[in-house]
């Protein structure tokens, strides 16, 4: 009997991680029984666990929504299983790195309640994807730079061979992600890494042409502005398109003291899920609740220590940006 209970329980999480898969307004009788070609009160049994799933149908499901069977062992802090999506020259570009977090991010989205913690090291991503040149900027510098692509190898930085496909994916990633309640956690270096990054270029002699550096420079300066009038605002909007949003959807933070790491931490109706950085942006997400909820309490003791500088702090919120914007100026004079 014991044995049946545990068979049980393990299935019961199986069904709830399949859940998390699921669009709020998709059935997952529906998809479960189309998936196994069974009834729908066939599908109900096995999802409350009254019919053990069979190992086919397990891997047919399995597969189909690309969850890990690590996953079901339980909650026990001292090991904790991860899902990756590692960036490979091979088989997984940028692009398709930006096509899923499109879906992660309509996942989220899509929840009736919904919240994003952000612990910034670089700019959140969605950001770069405001200005077509800051991302064809990012994606060049992590296909060529931080992976290596092969084909990259004598290739340099121009914008005439800017690559449209993960553009928009990452635009229509960002569309959804400016509508989701977002907390971030940002200090002095979080803008500044990107300059090295552009210095580099330029020392190493990486930009086709000395104009597309200064425009790059100029559209730096755009896309930090806007930053700015986001978090005067309070929400996140396109840019280029009229500042609409939901008045404090967007808390911006500075922490002097922390070095953040971009570990992300999302709260939807189904539960926690967090996401840690590796190789910069490389994922591995876990949706142990345990250990979710350990980093929304660090997330929370680190609030504390931060200053707000969204909607209201002004002096604060001014002094934090106005020194992005002389860090930029000062390498726009070091470079002219």
């Amino acid at each position: 009997m014991k044995s049946m209970h545990r068979v049980s329980t393990i299935q019961k999480e199986f069904f709830q991680l399949v859940k998390e898969k699921l669009s709020p307004n998709i059935s997952l009788v529906f998809e479960v029984s189309s998936l196994l070609g069974i009834s729908q009160d066939s599908a109900y049994r096995r999802i409350r666990g009254e019919k053990e799933l069979t190992l086919e149908e397990l891997f047919v499901l399995k597969d189909f929504f690309n969850i890990s069977l690590d996953q079901l062992n339980g909650e026990d802090l001292s090991s904790v299983n991860f899902s990756c999506s590692v960036i490979q020259p091979q088989n997984f570009r940028v692009s398709d790195w930006l096509a899923k977090l499109y879906e992660d991010t309509k996942r989220i989205h899509d929840s009736k309640q919904r919240e994003l913690i952000y612990a910034a090291k670089d700019p959140p991503v969605f950001h770069y994807f405001q200005l077509p040149e800051i991302a064809a900027f990012k994606v060049f510098f992590w296909e060529k730079t931080l992976f290596q692509f092969p084909e990259y190898k004598e290739k340099m930085f121009c914008f005439d061979d800017m690559e449209n496909t993960a553009y928009v994916n990452g635009r229509k990633a960002l569309a959804l992600a400016s509508q989701i309640p977002t907390i971030e956690i940002w200090n002095n270096h979080t803008f500044t890494i990107m300059l090295s990054q552009i210095e580099f270029y330029y020392v190493s002699g990486f930009f086709k042409n000395r104009d597309d550096l200064l425009n790059l420079l100029d559209k730096m300066e755009k896309w930090i502005h806007h930053i700015q009038k986001e978090a005067e605002l309070g929400f996140k909007f396109l840019y280029g398109s009229e500042p609409n949003g939901v008045e404090n959807n967007f808390r911006l933070y500075y922490n002097e003291v922390v070095l953040n790491d971009n570990t992300i931490l999302v709260r939807t109706d189904s539960g926690y899920s967090s996401y840690l950085t590796f190789n910069v942006i490389s994922l591995l997400n876990t949706t142990n609740q345990s250990f979710c909820i350990e980093l929304d309490k660090y997330f929370r003791g680190l609030i504390t220590k931060s200053n707000l500088i969204s909607h209201t702090g002004a002096k604060e919120r001014n002094r934090f940006f106005n020194s992005q914007l002389h860090a930029l100026e000062q390498m726009r004079s070091s470079l002219s």
